[in-house]
Parts: structure tokens; sequence; C-alpha cells
């Protein structure tokens, strides 16, 4: 197995690992799918958990979520929470043109190393 396998692999084992975890502490019985990861982060990040939300809300915090999982790779940087405490991200680089298998894999990679800084998976 090459290295991009076995990276391939592990990624794969912490994706179904962090769904399985977030599965069983968020939902009933369908498997959390990547806009639901998203969405969870995105209210951690905002730390409104325990409030309603809009449709337009829900977008944003989806939005935030993008932004602070994708930071750490560049293309976004905090910039300043608003009067109702939201956070505001700068754009900072474009993404590579990327294929939609390739853009799914970053974004559980981001994902996933999102849950391990929180300690939350290994």
């Amino acid at each position: 197995m090459n290295m991009l396998e076995s990276r391939d692999l592990e990624l794969k084992i912490r994706w179904e690992n962090l769904i399985s975890y977030l599965t069983n502490k968020f939902s009933d019985s369908e498997d959390i799918d990547v806009e639901g990861v998203l969405y969870l982060i995105g209210l951690q990040e905002l730390g409104q958990i325990n409030k309603t939300f809009k449709k337009d809300d829900n977008v944003n915090i989806i939005h935030i979520a993008i932004c602070t999982v994708l930071e750490p790779y560049g293309f976004y940087e905090f910039d300043y929470f608003d009067n109702e405490k939201w956070p505001h991200f700068k754009f900072v680089k474009k993404l590579p043109p990327l294929k939609p298998g390739e853009q799914s894999i970053l974004m559980k990679e981001a994902i996933v190393q999102y849950f391990v800084k929180k300690e939350v998976i290994d």
C-alpha cells in the first residue's frame, strides 16, 4: 500500500468513526451527512446552541463551519464577531480547481482535523 492509499484509508476510517459518534449522539438512526456535520460545527462555533434559527441563519451557520474547517488550510481567516456575536471571516485565497470527489475528500479531511483538534476523535 502506498502513502496515498494509506492516507485515504486512514481518512475513511476516521470519517466513519466520526459519523458513527455524531450519529449516536445527535441522530435517531440516519447517519449524519457532511452538511449535517457542518451544521453541528457551525452551531458549536457560534455558541448559540439552544436558540431557534431562521432558514437564512441555517445557511450562515454552515458557512461559519466551512470557513472554520478551511481556515487551517489558509483559505479563510477569522476577522471579527459582530454585535450578535456571529463570527465573520475574511476570504484569503481561492480553493484550487477540484473535481467533486476531491472537494468531498478535502471537506472530510478538514472536518476530521477539526474534531481531532477539539479532541473528540483520535
